[in-house]
């Protein structure tokens, strides 16, 4: 038949071209077919999955990034490969390329990390659908809200363990609040004090690469040994903007993402936190005084520099209680603001333990609180 290519033909073209841009619609009727991967385990999915080493994936990540394979197709290939080693068919069958796209947050269009990406697509391959989102909401959540690169990204490099030498040194962390490839790369830029096109920014994104498929390897290994939790909660902001933008009233969001990345113009309930002191060392969320308390309590923290502040209270399981400073723009100094006990719709809360989370830059840090009975 003349739309029929050899398996042959078709794993030396994918290595050059898009599969769709090889083979077309009919192209994809033969996958589905069997006819291009007749001998193989593809028919059957999810795909077979076996443990893979983190610290293998994470080097081979990192080392794919700088090798023609970018964030998207790097992470992919790094999970791939050992695949292919651990597992063979059917994941011998598949070439990285396929994901050449996601590079940049899609062709260089900012928009999903390529890294988070990648990750997901393999991860869509050798989990069931129900499971596999579950897995990815878990792997972007974490993204969204870990400091990367990670402690361990910056041990590898200067320990010397990456394939790759570009950058060696510690770089800067920082908390990208998105899986957008645009605001990652942007907050970062801000933070570190460095342009798109400078080599630290350049290997950020290969450790990052590197994390991001290490941490899938963890959540991968974890579901598959039964071990896996989901462990993810929307941020306050997204909590906080859901309130009115969500369901309940306006109904025009759809989002798990921070909002204040792009939509910085978002304000608090509460005024801006008095400034009590002037120049302080560095960035700083001081216990809050008096604790225990009734009704209300004071909480102090401090800003080096001209930044953004998230400060916001939880309960003793984790869910958003009251949004105190909403990624507010504060000048260095330290300042207080009051919690009255009260949560978003002003009403009193029960008492108990509480706590008072502060983000700003790449710093976080949380203190717990005592709210007596009355």
């Amino acid at each position: 038949m003349a739309n029929e290519i050899t398996r042959k033909d078709f794993l030396t073209s994918s290595s050059k071209y898009a599969v769709g841009a090889v083979i077309g619609a009919a192209g994809l009727d033969l996958l589905a077919g069997g006819k291009i991967l007749a001998n193989s385990k593809a028919s059957t999915w999810p795909w077979p999955y076996l443990p893979l080493d983190k610290d293998t994936v994470r080097v081979r990540a990192h080392y794919l990034y700088y090798n023609g394979m970018a964030c998207c197709s790097g992470v992919f290939g790094a999970l791939l490969d050992s695949l292919k080693t651990v597992v063979g068919d059917p994941y011998t069958n598949l070439p990285s390329e396929i994901m050449y796209y996601g590079g940049g947050g899609g062709v260089s269009w900012g928009t999903i990390c390529g890294a988070l990406n990648g990750a997901a697509a393999l991860i869509s391959l050798c989990v069931d659908k129900a499971n596999a989102n579950k897995i990815i909401n878990e792997l972007w959540g974490w993204y969204c809200q870990a400091q990367l690169p990670t402690d361990e990204a910056n041990d590898f490099a200067v320990q010397g363990k990456y394939s790759v030498h570009n950058y060696d040194d510690k770089l800067v962390p920082s908390i990208s609040g998105s899986p957008l490839c645009h605001p990652s790369v942007s907050q970062w830029c801000v933070v570190a004090n460095k342009k798109v096109g400078d080599t630290e920014r350049k290997e950020r994104c290969a450790r990052l690469a590197g994390d991001v498929a290490a941490k899938a390897v963890e959540l991968l290994n974890a579901f598959y040994n039964k071990q896996f939790q989901f462990t993810y909660v929307s941020p306050a902001d997204v909590q906080a903007c859901g309130a009115c933008h969500g369901a309940a009233l306006m109904n025009n969001v759809m989002t798990q993402m921070s909002c204040t990345p792009c939509h910085s113009t978002v304000h608090s309930d509460v005024s801006s936190a008095e400034q009590i002191h002037q120049q302080p060392k560095g960035y700083d969320l001081f216990q809050n005084y008096p604790n225990p308390f009734n009704p209300s309590t004071n909480i102090n923290f401090s800003v080096p520099k001209s930044d953004k502040v998230m400060l916001a209270v939880y309960n003793i399981q984790g869910a958003l209680v009251r949004t105190l400073i909403d990624h507010e723009n504060y000048d260095s100094g330290t300042y207080k603001v009051s919690w009255d006990g009260r949560d978003q719709l002003g009403q009193k809360v029960s008492s108990g333990i509480y706590f008072a989370r502060m983000q700003s830059g790449g710093f976080i840090k949380t203190v717990k609180m005592n709210l007596l009975k009355e």
